[in-house]
């Protein structure tokens, strides 16, 4: 049954209007933005659907483009508003962390990565650049790789952390398997740039490895 034959009180977009949006299961809220269903499924029924496929709200917005567009029913328009959704909460985040000092909203950081580093085919090193407050200047993609892993060169982080007069910076990349836990290499990186950044007087506050659903901070782990 479409949503317009159900009865008024009972209608997603008109209980988020009339009770806020904190009344709304995630499925609700998720069918307000797909707007309309599919032949045979209600917004709901589609919705309930894609979070079930990716298990949670937080794995569907971090899907690839690619698992997206394998899902029935998911035409351009819809995943263009999907997608639209992911980018404003990345944006969001990455306000938040502009206006705050870093360390003070660890939370946001790394939801920040997650959503910007998840479920990449590919391994991709970012520089989170702070400010001497550990505000964020601003956040770069220095480097891609492939499914194994990229080629960091510590000279290129110094360079671009000088550029913004940077005070500090975070660092992230992803684990394109999944698998968040740190290797030797990871940690033997990250002393190299601790190493050549503290030449120039710049701190590495954290560095977190993102992998599917979660991420793993070298900084929680003493490992800095």
């Amino acid at each position: 049954m479409a949503i317009t034959d159900w009865p008024l009180q009972e209608r997603p977009r008109e209980r988020l209007l009339a009770l806020g949006p904190a009344s709304l299961a995630d499925a609700e809220l998720l069918a307000i933005l797909l707007r309309t269903g599919v032949r045979g499924k209600s917004a709901v029924d589609v919705a309930r659907e894609l979070i079930g496929r990716f298990g949670s709200v937080a794995g569907l917005l971090e899907a690839g483009s690619a698992n997206l567009e394998e899902t029935p029913g998911l035409g351009n328009a819809k995943l263009a508003q999907l997608q639209a959704a992911l980018e404003l909460a990345r944006r969001a985040l990455r306000e938040e962390l502009s206006s705050r000092d870093a360390l003070a909203s660890p939370r946001a950081v790394r939801d920040y990565l997650r959503l910007t580093l998840a479920n990449r085919d590919h391994e991709v090193f970012v520089v989170v650049l702070l400010d001497a407050q550990h505000r964020v200047v601003t956040s770069e993609e220095l480097f891609r790789g492939t499914i194994d892993g990229a080629s960091v060169h510590p000279r290129e982080v110094v360079k671009r952390a000088l550029h913004y007069n940077a005070a500090a910076v975070i660092l992230a990349h992803n684990h394109p398997s999944g698998v968040a836990e740190p290797s030797r290499a990871d940690m033997q990186l990250t002393r190299r740039l601790i190493d050549a950044l503290a030449l120039v007087d710049i701190r590495v506050l954290d560095h977190f490895i993102i992998g599917d659903g979660e991420g793993v901070s070298l900084a929680e782990r003493g490992c800095l």
